[in-house]
Parts: C-alpha cells; structure tokens; sequence
C-alpha cells in the first residue's frame, strides 16, 4: 500500500505555493468545476505576485486577479458564463495592475500539450494573422510581437507557420471527481486539457470531490487519467 498523500488545504498551499511562481489550474467549464476553494485559500495566505496560466477558467482567475494576487496571466478564455463577464479580472487588466497574455482555447490546449510530450515548441498554424500574434501584454512596446508566436519553416512542405512556447507551470491544482489516499484520480465529464495539464505542471496538488478507497479505482483502471506518481498531495 503506497503512502498516503492526503493533507490540508492550508498544508498544501504554504508548502507548494510560492510568490512569483507559475500557477496553473483546471478545468473551469461548466461553472463549479474549477479548483476554486485552493485559489481561495491562495489569498488567505497572502501570496502574491503569480504567473497564472489558465487555459479555460472562471471563478478562480476572476477572484486572484480582483484581490492583487496574479501580476502576470496566460490564458484562453476567463468568464462566469451565465452570471456575466470576469469583471474582477477585466478591471485589473485596463488599470494595468495586470498583464494579460492571451491565445485562443486551442492554442492553450497545444501548448499544454507540448509541455506534458516535453515538446522544444508546438507548431502553429492557429492564431496566425490575427491580433492574438501581432499583439503581447508582456512585451507591450513591440508590434508585431515576434517573440510571441515566433515563424519557423516547415522541414517538409516548406511553409512558414508559427511557434507557441509550451506550457511547464511550477505548480498546477486540478480538480477531479474522486481520488483515493495515493493520489490516483478520475475525472467525470469534460477534462478541459487537465490531463495535459497534470504531465506538463512540475508539480500537482488534487482537489478531490469524492475520497474513495484504492479497491474502488482499481475496479475501473481505464478511467484514472491521473496516476498517484504524478501527485505530490491533495
């Protein structure tokens, strides 16, 4: 029997959050499914100064952005769909308190996916042409913003297309439907690139609905995307 990693909320944060990190979290969608309660004891703590890199998010980003917690965000999409716009989030991005970096949902998802295949960069041929490339919040004074989606050439047809950068945050929360003592996890419904997300973070935390026994995940071992040796805590 592996060791059990099961620990606090207050635990987890103090020990494996660190300001100024890369911060990642997941999914979002649909409204509820995001690790809110970890971004909520994020701010108990007072840590600041976060990269957040989200690839589809709501609550979470909304509220680190609204209380002074993230200077730096990468993400696709952040809204609270039916209940309106992210206007916490919005309010510090005019003000200039934060800088926000954004792609569409899909380059998220490649980027993800570059960094859990440990990939040098991700060939683009989404976002190219638009305002989403010519554009970047962390290098405001430079338009078109080469060092954003950088050109590279094709090695076989010869076409130019565009670069993303792949995404490695230090930390990532995610929350799943049910997780044993060891960490073994599975997600129900839409994964929104969580499992990407839990091979490209170098570190992940679990926020579990459900506590179950090991029995219970070895009845259904096709449905544990995420496996204990991945896991730090949760």
């Amino acid at each position: 029997m592996g060791k059990s990693k099961l620990i606090s909320l207050s635990e987890a944060v103090d020990r494996y959050v660190i300001d100024g990190m890369e911060y990642a979290s997941g999914a979002a969608l649909p409204i509820g499914s995001d690790a809110v309660i970890f971004g909520r004891e994020i701010l108990r703590q007072n840590k600041n100064n976060l990269h957040a890199i989200f690839h589809c998010n709501s609550q979470q980003l909304n509220l680190l952005a609204a209380a002074g917690a993230v200077k730096k965000v990468e993400c696709g999409f952040s809204g609270l769909e039916v209940f309106g716009f992210a206007n916490g989030l919005g309010r510090k991005v005019e003000s200039g308190e934060v800088a926000l970096e954004d792609y569409s949902n899909l380059a998220m998802a490649l980027r993800l996916l570059g960094g859990a295949m440990n990939w040098p960069f991700v060939p683009a041929t989404v976002n190219i042409g638009s305002d989403i490339e010519w554009r970047s919040a962390f290098s405001p004074e430079e338009y078109p913003a080469k060092h954003k989606i950088p050109s590279v050439t094709d090695p076989f047809s010869g076409r130019q297309i565009g670069a993303f950068k792949p995404l490695k945050p230090d930390l990532a929360a995610i929350h799943v439907s049910m997780a044993d003592e060891r960490g073994n996890a599975i997600m129900l419904g839409t994964e929104w690139s969580r499992f990407e997300l839990s091979r490209a973070a170098k570190k992940v935390i679990l926020i579990a609905d459900t506590i179950v026994d090991t029995d219970c995940m070895r009845q259904y071992p096709n449905l544990v995307r995420i496996p204990d040796v991945i896991v730090e805590a949760y």
